[in-house]
C-alpha cells in the first residue's frame, strides 16, 4: 500500500509521473479497513504492523489491551499476560486457550496469600476486596461458582464427564466474568 503522488507531467506521452508514500498509504489503507470494521460492527482491528486482531468487548477492551500485570508473582504475571494475548486472538481455538490460562491464572490467585492453605488464601484475598459484608457474600458466591465452573466443564481438564463448551460466545462470557473478578481482587490486593 502506497498513496500516489503526481511529481511531474510527461506532456509528449501525456501521463503523470507519480511517487510513493508508503506511510501515508499504509495509514489511509488501515483506518478505511477499520472503518468497515466498526460499520459492521466486527470486533476486529487492523493494528500499524498490518496484523488483524480480535477486539474484546468494550466493558473489558481497555482492561485487557492497556493491563500491564506486576501482581509480585512472575508465573502469575504470566498466565495472566498469555490469557490477555490469547484473547484478543480472531481464532476461536486460540481464545478457548485463553479460558484455559485464566483459568490457571484464578488457581494460582486463590493461593496467593497462604500457598498451603488454599482456603485460608481466598478469606484472606476477598476480605481484602469486600470489607461490607453483603458485598464479601456475593464475591464469596461468585468465587465458589467460578470454582464450579472450571471444575464442571471442559476448560482446564477433558475428563469425559466434563461438560464441552460448545459456542464461542459461551467461552467470551466465561473469560469476561472470571477476568472481572481477578481484575477485581488483584486490585484489592
Amino acid at each position: 500500500m502506497a498513496e500516489p503522488n503526481p511529481v511531474s507531467y510527461h506532456s509528449f506521452f501525456g501521463h503523470q509521473h507519480f511517487s510513493f508514500d508508503r506511510t501515508q498509504g499504509q495509514a489511509d489503507f488501515r483506518a478505511a479497513v477499520n472503518r468497515i470494521l466498526t460499520r459492521n460492527q466486527l470486533a476486529y482491528e487492523l493494528n500499524a504492523s498490518s496484523q488483524v486482531f480480535r477486539l474484546a468487548a468494550p466493558v473489558l477492551h481497555e482492561a485487557l489491551t492497556l493491563q500491564t500485570f506486576r501482581t509480585g508473582d512472575a508465573a502469575l504475571d504470566e498466565l495472566l499476560e498469555a490469557a490477555r494475548a490469547k484473547f484478543l486472538n480472531p481464532d476461536p481455538t486460540v481464545r478457548r486457550e485463553a479460558l484455559e490460562k485464566l483459568w490457571d491464572a484464578w488457581e494460582r490467585t486463590k493461593t496467593l496469600d497462604s500457598p498451603d492453605d488454599k482456603r485460608a488464601s481466598v478469606t484472606t484475598l476477598l476480605n481484602k476486596t469486600a470489607d461490607e459484608p453483603n458485598f464479601r457474600e456475593v464475591l464469596e458466591q461468585e468465587a465458589m461458582a467460578l470454582t464450579n465452573v472450571g471444575n464442571r466443564f471442559q476448560i482446564r481438564h477433558a475428563e469425559t464427564a466434563q461438560v464441552p463448551l460448545r459456542r464461542n460466545d459461551q467461552v467470551d462470557y466465561l473469560f469476561h466474568r472470571l477476568f472481572a473478578l481477578i481484575w477485581l481482587v488483584l486490585r484489592a490486593r
